[in-house]
C-alpha cells in the first residue's frame, strides 16, 4: 500500500480520505472530486481541502483506491 511505504521527509503527505460532491439528477449520481482531507497526528480529527465548494448535494469522504495513489506516486 503506497501509504504504508517509507517517503523522503520533504515529500507531501497522501490524503487519507478523497472528497466528492455527490449530486442526484433522477436517476443518475453524480461524483466530482473537489478535495481531499488528511487526519490529524493525534487522532482527534482532520482537516479538509476543498478546491471547490459546492452549493447543493453532499461532500462525502472517501479513502483512495490503490491505482490513484500509485499514480500519484
Amino acid at each position: 500500500m503506497a501509504r504504508t511505504q517509507n517517503a523522503p521527509a520533504d515529500a507531501p503527505k497522501l490524503p487519507d480520505f478523497i472528497a466528492y460532491h455527490v449530486l442526484t439528477k433522477g436517476e443518475k449520481t453524480f461524483w466530482n472530486r473537489v478535495g481531499a482531507s488528511w487526519l490529524h497526528h493525534d487522532g482527534n480529527g482532520m482537516s479538509l481541502q476543498l478546491e471547490t465548494v459546492p452549493i447543493d448535494g453532499r461532500i462525502v469522504l472517501r479513502a483512495p483506491r490503490e491505482e490513484t495513489q500509485e499514480r500519484a506516486a
